[in-house]
């Protein structure tokens, strides 16, 4: 019997690999279709979008930060009723989303009175915890005043359900224009203490971009980092001291336009893939692919005015991810870029939203329950705050 077993489990690996051979030979599916709805108007300033489940429903509902507005709101899927969270706040730049006290409705993290300018910037960060009904305004407390705090993200980096909340500064609050050139921290907060730590000083200039992801698919989540020195990992080892990788440069013109503005994670099939806006609030859509023990950078699209939304997703199922992005400047648009093959050697650019949204932020979600991803994006220019419904290819 125990021989047995292992015939059948060798048996079952090269079924295993012979499947895994025709995935990657297979050419990616025809792309998906999208049918636009518009959720919200008004969202003067339009900077930040989030999916998250706000009433313990099951269903991804949608924050709306907009910098114009004095108050965060959020919209109750399906029927996209618009709710205020908390109001006489100013120049909201990030928020944040986790249960942490485990009753299925999540606390957040509000990061507001944003300048990129130290001295004149509070970045007052705010606890908001709901008051029995998460439709009814939120109580909300400080804890910390971090000036330029720009990315802010809920993150558990030891894969043991304790998360911690990273803050990142812009910019060093004693730095200058034009060229920022001091050095930027990343803080970390313990949930329940709010204390801040200091991890990391290594960065120098504009640091733009901060997102989590699971580097290795091992539960353990990292940040992603895009800075004008390019792209990097941060991560906690083992001993609790944090490390940070550098993964690749960016854009290798001069300053103000070197680096990297925006970074995240996807996949071509088991490889991984990184897609990026470069430099900060740049012009060109970035897929990095590792060959060797390099990151091959690749330019997608150069045609982007104020580029700032990035977000990806395997939007019709081939195991292949689609980057989306979209631009604030003039023109205005968000695009679907879609690999023609599952190595990532071309790729076809599609467009989502051509003229109608000015691409702050952009989240891929189920919102539908139907098992497709969707796709939500909200405007800076254009106030708006749409869903982008996948209705398969």
């Amino acid at each position: 019997m125990r021989c047995n077993g292992v015939v059948t489990r060798f048996k079952l690996f090269l079924l295993a690999s012979a499947l895994g051979s025709l995935l990657s030979a297979a050419p990616p599916r025809p792309p998906a279709k999208f049918r636009p709805i518009t959720v919200g108007t008004g969202l003067k300033g339009g900077y930040m979008v989030a999916a998250v489940d706000m009433n313990a429903d099951g269903r991804p509902d949608l924050i709306a930060l907009a910098e114009g507005l004095p108050e965060l709101v959020w919209y109750e899927n399906p029927g996209w009723q618009r709710h205020v969270i908390v109001s006489g706040v100013s120049r909201m730049i990030a928020v944040a989303a986790a249960d942490l006290d485990g009753d299925g409705v999540p606390e957040l993290v509000l990061t507001h009175g944003f300048s990129v300018t130290g001295p004149r910037s509070k970045g007052i960060l705010l606890l908001l915890t709901h008051n029995g009904d998460p439709r009814q305004p939120w109580k909300s407390r400080e804890f910390d005043r971090v000036p330029t705090a720009h990315r802010i993200r809920f993150l558990d980096p030891d894969h043991d359900g304790k998360l911690v909340l990273a803050v990142s500064p812009m910019v060093n609050m004693d730095a200058a224009k034009p060229g920022y050139d001091d050095h930027v921290p990343i803080f970390v907060y313990q949930p329940g203490e709010w204390k801040r730590q200091e991890i990391s000083r290594v960065f120098q200039g504009e640091l733009h971009g901060m997102n989590v992801v699971d580097w290795n698919g091992d539960g353990r989540e990292q940040l992603l980092t895009a800075c004008a020195t390019g792209i990097h990992l941060v991560s906690r080892q083992r001993s609790g001291a944090w490390k940070v990788q550098h993964i690749a440069s960016g854009n290798t013109e001069p300053w103000p336009r070197a680096g990297s503005g925006e970074a995240v994670l996807g996949k071509l099939g088991t490889r991984r893939m990184i897609a990026a806006i470069e430099p900060v609030h740049g012009n060109m859509v970035v897929a990095y692919r590792k060959q060797g023990s390099k990151w091959q950078r690749q330019v997608l699209d150069e045609s982007f005015v104020v580029g700032h939304a990035i977000a990806v997703g395997d939007l019709n199922g081939d195991g292949v991810d689609e980057i989306i992005a979209g631009y604030r400047g003039a023109g205005q648009s968000v695009y679907i870029y879609s690999a023609d093959d599952r190595n990532g050697n071309r790729w076809t650019r599609r467009p989502l939203d051509a003229g109608e949204m000015s691409g702050a932020s952009c989240v891929v979600a189920d919102f539908n329950l139907d098992r497709r991803p969707d796709i939500a994006c909200i405007g800076d220019r254009t106030a708006n705050l749409k869903i982008y419904e996948n209705t398969g290819n």
